[in-house]
C-alpha cells in the first residue's frame, strides 16, 4: 500500500505553523505532529505594508526547524502558504525570493478565495455529516487574523462567500491605542465592526434562514472553548455565558486564566465580540467548533489531487453556483448565459485534441461564459471593460487571483480587439506567456459562443466537432434559421483558426 508523508505549512497573520500528514488510499490522512511558532508578520503588515528583517529573520529560522522536522519524518512532499499578512505587502515577491534563498521552502501566496476554499474543504474532511449540515441554511464564520470570511450554504450549495477586514489582529493593532482609555472594549469593538455587519445583513442576509453556524479555526477551540468542547457543539446559552466570563478581562488577566501568552489573549476579546455579533444576525441557537484548520484543507487539497481522497462532495459546483450569482447579482440574462455556456463547453469538448486543455481550463471557460455579460449592469456601450472590472473586483471562492484575471480578460477580449503579449503584461503584472495563450485560447472559443446566441434565442441545439488534417468541421444541429449567428461569425473564425491553427468550416445539421 502507498504511504505519502505530507506536510502542510501556514505563515499567518499572528502564528506559523505546520502539520505532518500521512496519506494513502486506505486512511485517507492523518495527523502525525503539529507544531506551531508564535509570531506576528500582520502587526506590522497590517499597519505599514512592509515586514521588518527581524520578522522575515524569525520566518526563515522557523521554516529551517520545520525542515529538520521534515527530515525526521522522512516527509516527501510539501506546501507552504502564505495569507493575509504576506498579500498587504508592498512587495512580496522580494521577500518570498529573499526567504526560498535562505530555507529553500518557496512561499504561495493564496488568494482570499483561495484560502477560504481550502479552509473550507477542511471541515468537508474531518465530518461525514458537513453534506447533511448545509442542506439547511448554514454559515461558515472563519476569524483570521486580517480578516473574517463568512460563507453562507443552503441545499447542498454555496450560496455566497464575502470577506471582510475585521480580523482580530486588525482590530487589536486598529484600536490599541483608543483600548487604554476606553472603560468597555467590547463596546468600542462593537462600534468598530458595525458598518460592515449591518452592510451585510442588509445585502446578502435578505430572507435567508441560518439554521447552523459552524466556527472555523483552531485558536477557537485550543483557547477560548477548551472546557465546552466535549461534542464540539456549542449553544447559544453557554456561547453567551463563555462571553460574559471574558470580555470584561484584560490580556494580561486571559493570559493569566487560560495560561497562553499575553498576545494570543489580545485576540480573545475582539474574537468573540465578532462572533457574538454574527451569530445576533443569524439567530443562531447553536455552534459547531469542528477544530480545524487551513492546514488541514492544504492536507485534504493535496490528497484529492493524488487521488488518495475521494470527496462525497462537489466541491467545483460551489465555485460555479458563486459565479452564477454573482452572474444573478448584476441581472445577466439567464438563458443567454446558459445557451452561451452550453455552446462554449461543447466546442471545448469537441476539439480537444487540438486545444491541449484540461479540466480546470474547462471550468474557468464556463465561469467566462457565466460572467461575459455582467458589464451591462453598469454600461450598455462598455460592456466589456465593465465586466473585466466587476470580475477583477469580485472574489470568487476557489480561484487564484492568476484564474480570475484570466476570465476577466476572456471576458474583456470577447468583444473587443485582442491585444499582444507585451501589451497585456504591461496591464496585468505577473502575467507569463503560457497564461497570455491560455487566455487567447478561452477568448477564441468564448467569442463563438456568443456569436452563435446573438439572437438569445438559444437555437443552436448542439454542436459536433470533426477534425481532417488541417481542417476543422463544426457540425451545428439546429431547426431554427440561424442566418443571423452565421453571418455575423466571419471574425470570431478568423480568430479562431489564428489561434488553433486550422481552418474552420461551420455546417447545420439540418434545416427548417
Amino acid at each position: 500500500m502507498a504511504v505519502t508523508t505530507f506536510a502542510a505549512i501556514d505563515i499567518g497573520s499572528y502564528e506559523v505553523s505546520m502539520r505532518i500528514f500521512e496519506l494513502s488510499k486506505r486512511i485517507g490522512f492523518r495527523e502525525l505532529d503539529d507544531v506551531r511558532f508564535r509570531l506576528e508578520p500582520g502587526k506590522t503588515v497590517y499597519s505599514t505594508g512592509t515586514l521588518s528583517m527581524e520578522m522575515v529573520d524569525s520566518i526563515c529560522e522557523v521554516l529551517i526547524d520545520f525542515k529538520r522536522i521534515m527530515a525526521e519524518f522522512g516527509v516527501e512532499e510539501w506546501r507552504a502558504c502564505a495569507t493575509s499578512a504576506f498579500r498587504e505587502l508592498k512587495n512580496p515577491l522580494i521577500v518570498i525570493e529573499q526567504i526560498y534563498r535562505r530555507t529553500g521552502i518557496r512561499i504561495e501566496v493564496l488568494s482570499n478565495a483561495e484560502q477560504h476554499f481550502l479552509g473550507y474543504k477542511s471541515i468537508a474532511a474531518i465530518e461525514t455529516g458537513f453534506k447533511k449540515i448545509i442542506q439547511k441554511g448554514t454559515a461558515i464564520l472563519d476569524v483570521g487574523g486580517g480578516s473574517l470570511q463568512v460563507s453562507l450554504f443552503d441545499k447542498d450549495a454555496l450560496v455566497t462567500t464575502q470577506n471582510l477586514k475585521i480580523g482580530s489582529l486588525r482590530i487589536r493593532e486598529r484600536l490599541r491605542e483608543l483600548e487604554k482609555s476606553c472603560n468597555h472594549y467590547d463596546q468600542l469593538v462593537e462600534e468598530f465592526i458595525r458598518n460592515d455587519l449591518v452592510g451585510f445583513e442588509r445585502l446578502y442576509l435578505k430572507e435567508r434562514d441560518i439554521r447552523n453556524v459552524i466556527l472555523m479555526g483552531d485558536f477557537l477551540t485550543d483557547t477560548i472553548f477548551r472546557e465546552e468542547r466535549q461534542d464540539n457543539i456549542i449553544t447559544k446559552e453557554e456561547f453567551m455565558t463563555r462571553y460574559e466570563q471574558i470580555v470584561h478581562k484584560s490580556a494580561q488577566v486571559l493570559a493569566e486564566d487560560m495560561d497562553i501568552d499575553q498576545e494570543s489573549a489580545s485576540l480573545i476579546v475582539p474574537t468573540l465580540v465578532v462572533l457574538k455579533n454574527f451569530m445576533d444576525a443569524f439567530h443562531a441557537e447553536s455552534l459547531w467548533l469542528p477544530g480545524v484548520s487551513l492546514l488541514d484543507g492544504i492536507a485534504y487539497d493535496f490528497g484529492e489531487k493524488k487521488k488518495f481522497i475521494k470527496s462525497g462532495h462537489n466541491f467545483e459546483n460551489d465555485i460555479l453556483v458563486a459565479s452564477r450569482n454573482i452572474a444573478k447579482r448584476y441581472s445577466t440574462s439567464k438563458s443567454h448565459i446558459q445557451g452561451t455556456t452550453d455552446v462554449a463547453l461543447a466546442i471545448f469538448d469537441s476539439i480537444r485534441k487540438i486545444h491541449g486543455m484540461e479540466a480546470r481550463q474547462r471550468l474557468l471557460l464556463q465561469i467566462a461564459a457565466q460572467l461575459h455579460d455582467c458589464g451591462k449592469y453598469i454600461s450598455m456601450g462598455d460592456v466589456a471593460e465593465c465586466s473585466y472590472r466587476i470580475i477583477m473586483a469580485t472574489e470568487i471562492i476557489g480561484l487564484s487571483t492568476e484564474e480570475r484575471k484570466i476570465i476577466a480578460n476572456a471576458v474583456r477580449y470577447n468583444t473587443t480587439d485582442f491585444v499582444s503579449y507585451e501589451l497585456l503584461k504591461d496591464e496585468e503584472t505577473g502575467l507569463d506567456r503560457s497564461q497570455y495563450l491560455l487566455i487567447a485560447k478561452l477568448t477564441a472559443i468564448l467569442r463563438l459562443a456568443n456569436a452563435m446566441d446573438r439572437s438569445h434565442y438559444q437555437k443552436v441545439k448542439g454542436i459536433k466537432a470533426v477534425l481532417k488534417e488541417r481542417e476543422l468541421q463544426l457540425v451545428v444541429d439546429s431547426d431554427q434559421d440561424i442566418s443571423l449567428e452565421l453571418g455575423l461569425l466571419k471574425d470570431k473564425v478568423q480568430f479562431f483558426e489564428e489561434v488553433f491553427g486550422v481552418r474552420l468550416v461551420l455546417r447545420r445539421k439540418r434545416k427548417m
